[in-house]
């Protein structure tokens, strides 16, 4: 393969990698949140202690969602050589 298409499947990758952590991150948090939500009806109903995991977990996981699906180029290796290169640019004008 030429450099060209190296570096397409290197983004590639990385982007499938990011989609494949955040589904297992979304599926262990969806499973191990509803086996505590059971536990905490069963055994304390009086106070709702299973709602701190489900909000500081799912900041992890909308944190996953951000990089995978909307932020997609944002923190990637090529763009921190793109923002060097557009500042060395504007220092030049």
């Amino acid at each position: 393969m030429n450099k060209m298409s190296d570096n397409l499947y290197k983004i590639a990758e990385d982007r499938v990698e990011k989609k494949i952590k955040f589904y297992k991150n979304l599926q262990a948090y969806i499973i191990v949140n509803a086996f505590l939500e059971v536990i905490n009806w069963f055994f304390s109903p009086e106070f709702w202690w299973v709602l701190f995991p489900v909000f500081f977990w799912g900041i992890g996981v909308f944190k996953d969602f951000l990089m995978a699906f909307v932020f997609v180029d944002r923190f990637s290796d090529d763009y921190r050589e793109r923002k060097i290169k557009e500042e060395m640019e504007k220092l030049k004008a």
